[in-house]
């Protein structure tokens, strides 16, 4: 029997609680034996972000140091070799490379998939690949089953209110961030003088 990893990619930049707690959560209520929070070095259609963000080893000790006491739980740096602009049809495949024995699954936010069109090699992502997704406020997820029958909704995933965006803003305004990140995060970002 395979071991069943579900992959969550980002950047990361900074990790916050939302992203843990999503991610235990799907771990915790699927047929998942671990949920892997991949870093990623540069989203294709997040280019704007390049200059806000992080170090990847930076980005990645941040992740190793909020999952800590998770079990099922787990940074991945597999994007860290792969060339650049890199896809996440790349990354599935570099990852069934590398672990014959695991059946990798796709986790992605609503908002995702209301551009998933625009991914590259949607079509063999969608057609070899178990995908889950979760909601996101404003996203009609009725209409995105409809389109993507085959996806797996996710319909109790925790949302919360906090994004990278504005915990990086907090932090270059001087503004505590203190609840929205794991505390050794925090004092991460101030020891390295980071988003300042």
């Amino acid at each position: 029997m395979n071991k069943k990893v579900g992959i969550f990619c980002g950047s990361f930049n900074p990790v916050h609680n939302g992203h843990v707690a999503l991610a235990d959560y799907i771990a915790r209520n699927s047929d998942l034996d671990e949920v892997w929070l991949v870093v990623s070095p540069l989203n294709p259609l997040k280019r704007t972000i390049a200059d806000t963000l992080a170090p990847n080893e930076q980005r990645l000790d941040m992740v190793r140091l909020a999952l800590g006491d998770y079990e099922h739980l787990r940074a991945s740096d597999i994007e860290f070799s792969l060339p650049l602009p890199n896809y996440t049809i790349n990354t599935l495949r570099a990852l069934d490379a590398k672990y014959p024995e695991t059946d990798f699954s796709l986790i992605i936010g609503a908002d995702n998939l209301a551009l998933f069109e625009r991914w590259k090699d949607c079509d063999i992502i969608m057609a070899d690949y178990d995908m889950m997704v979760y909601p996101r406020p404003g996203v009609d997820m009725d209409a995105l089953v409809r389109k993507y029958p085959k996806v797996n909704v996710l319909k109790g995933a925790p949302l919360h209110d906090v994004s990278s965006t504005e915990i990086r803003r907090r932090i270059s305004s001087g503004e505590s961030v203190s609840g929205l990140v794991n505390p050794e995060v925090e004092e991460y970002i101030k020891d390295k003088k980071l988003y300042l």
